[in-house]
This record gives structure tokens, sequence and C-alpha cells, in this order.
């Protein structure tokens, strides 16, 4: 995520500012410069690197993690998870008569 540190979420946004982190590190993830199993920054420090408040951070991260794009290891970090889950995309067989 160094390359990002510039990016700030924008207060006078409609967007709730933990969504726009959320988008943000979606997009990073999405566009392989957070690639699968890249540990993110601790909450603390993805905090500074953002300029919000830790519990926003922690809400982003919840939220990334409901998406499944990441999964929390306690005390190891948090982690990006491969791809999209399948159910995403058709079943083998589907759509080929």
């Amino acid at each position: 995520m160094a390359d990002d540190h510039e990016w700030r979420p924008d207060p006078t946004s409609h967007v709730y500012v933990y969504l726009q982190v959320v988008h943000h590190i979606a997009e990073q993830i999405r566009s392989g410069r957070l690639p699968v199993g890249a540990r993110l920054p601790a909450e603390r420090d993805l905090a500074e690197q953002y300029g919000v408040a830790v519990n926003t951070v922690r809400r982003a991260v919840r939220e990334l993690r409901e998406r499944e794009l990441v999964i929390t290891v306690p005390i190891k970090g948090t982690f990006v998870l491969a791809d999209q889950p399948p159910s995403e995309t058709p079943a083998e067989g589907e759509g080929t008569d």
C-alpha cells in the first residue's frame, strides 16, 4: 500500500469515510497492487496513513471481511484472500446447451 500514501478520504463526501477506505483498499486488491496473501498494515498504521480514527479503520476492515476480500488471523494480521467467492461465477456446465 506504499503507492497510495497520498490518498485520503474526503470528509465532505456523502459516502461514509469508512466506506471510502473500503472502496480504496478493495480497488487496490482488484488491481493487484495488494496481491493475494498480502498482509495489510496494522489498524493503527492504516488509521495514520488514511488520517482517520482507529475505529473507522476497524469498521472498514470488518466490511472487507464481510465482502470476503480479506481474512483476519488473530495475532498475525489481516491478509488479502483469493479471488471473489465462486458463487459469483457460473457453475460448470451452466448455460452451455
